[in-house]
């Protein structure tokens, strides 16, 4: 049913004898335009067909020129079988503009007195686990958490925000958002199966390194390593995250003990990230003796995607040493080691951290428009993750260099450092 001008409610056949006596169509005419026989027009339009089937509608309502999400509202109200509603959840994906028209589809699909609650949310997520858009899946998955939510269900509340999470979380801006976000799920685990724990610890772990949570890492994959028993990549990869997190954290040993069972994985990425790691183990010590030459090594040795970090490395331990020709010296072989197309929050942060210290050097040297261009450069590459602190800590280090110093702050300056904060 649907509210009519007057305020009274109105069966669908209501709305179609409306709209052909607006348009004056007889029932021939209609009949003429849609090819569906006069005599089932009728007994639509007199209610004598309760339920008349979705493709006669949509016959009938493109005929007379109804919006679809207009019709699709008004039949919506009368249908409670629960095919008839999957027939129209699964035509609607194909439509523009139409978040808001799949979540009443989906509500009112949750909502029939067909099928048992839980058996209707089990059909709805498997449905949401195939569509291919990811944010028709958030859409569909909102729904699935809301009514779960209300309902006490809480298996698929539980679900509903893993599958969520684990799409939003690949959207780098919103980092720190969905993190918190995956938080919630922290207090329903226990309706999760062993797989999709072992899933959410990793995932959250690798994120929470991301974000420079650390200790929230380590936390969330130990207890994904205490879970899974087989070798797999993402298990290799959360303990990588971990050995990280261990090494900002300043834990050494752990970082060496970790490396002794991340090297036993089987994985292409696992010897080049446990070579690079453990010399970059050796920096942080300051046993620089040992972690120069294998860093200038692996420049040459490893594949492009770990070059960035051994730059960062090096001029991080030659802006210690006060090597300055050393930086000069490696920062002519830029274009050998900086991405092009970079790609991943880590990959961000790390270019970030290239330009910062590279605008350090030359503010040293007393390039000072090259260096404001580097820190502007470091600036847009940590916007890509949304890296408002480090940002921040870029321009305190400019303001700090011209309060130290005998160099006037000149407009062109002012004009390039407001330019980043359009990101």
């Amino acid at each position: 049913m649907m509210m009519g001008k007057n305020g009274v409610k109105h069966t669908i056949g209501d709305f179609i004898f409306q709209l052909r006596i607006e348009k004056n169509l007889t029932y021939s005419e209609l009949e003429e335009l849609t090819g569906i026989n006069k005599s089932v027009l009728h007994r639509i339009e007199r209610g004598e067909t309760k339920h008349p089937e979705f493709k006669t509608v949509k016959t009938i309502a493109s005929a007379l020129k109804i919006p679809y999400q207009e019709i699709i509202e008004c039949y919506l109200e009368d249908e409670n079988r629960i095919d008839t509603l999957f027939e129209i959840l699964n035509e609607i994906m194909n439509c523009e503009g139409n978040f808001s028209l799949v979540q009443k589809v989906a509500l009112r699909l949750l909502q029939s007195p067909g099928k048992e609650t839980e058996e209707s949310l089990q059909r709805l997520f498997n449905f949401a686990a195939n569509v291919k858009e990811d944010s028709l899946k958030v859409a569909l998955y909102e729904v699935i958490i809301e009514y779960s939510r209300g309902h006490g269900v809480m298996v698929f509340l539980a679900k509903g925000l893993l599958q969520k999470y684990l799409i939003e979380r690949l959207d780098f801006k919103r980092l720190e958002q969905t993190y918190q976000e995956g938080q919630e799920i922290l207090y329903y685990t226990d309706f999760l199966s062993r797989e999709e724990k072992i899933t959410f610890y990793f995932r959250m772990g690798l994120h929470a390194h991301n974000t420079k949570k650390y200790t929230d890492c380590i936390k969330h994959c130990i207890t994904g390593i205490n879970l899974e028993d087989r070798e797999t990549e993402l298990k290799a990869r959360a303990y990588l995250a971990m050995i990280n997190s261990y090494s900002q954290l300043k834990h050494y040993d752990l970082v060496e003990t970790c490396l002794d069972v991340f090297e036993r994985f089987e994985y292409d990425f696992v010897a080049e990230a446990a070579k690079i790691t453990r010399a970059i183990t050796k920096a942080r010590k300051k046993e620089y003796d040992i972690a120069i030459p294998l860093l200038r090594s692996y420049m040459n040795e490893l594949s492009n995607k770990y070059k960035i970090s051994i730059a960062t490395e090096l001029i991080e331990i030659y802006l210690q040493t006060k090597d300055i020709k050393s930086i000069a010296e490696l920062l002519e072989k830029e274009r050998e080691f900086l991405p092009d197309n970079p790609e991943g929050p880590h990959t961000c942060s790390v270019i970030g951290l290239y330009y910062r210290q590279k605008g350090a050097y030359q503010l040293e040297i007393g390039m000072v428009y090259e260096g404001i261009q580097s820190f502007v450069l470091g600036m847009h590459a940590f916007g890509k993750i949304n890296g408002t602190k480090e940002r921040d800590e870029c321009m305190n280090q400019i303001f700090t260099y011209f309060l130290n110093a005998n160099t006037q702050f000149d407009l062109q300056y002012v004009s390039m450092l407001k330019e980043v904060y359009n990101i």
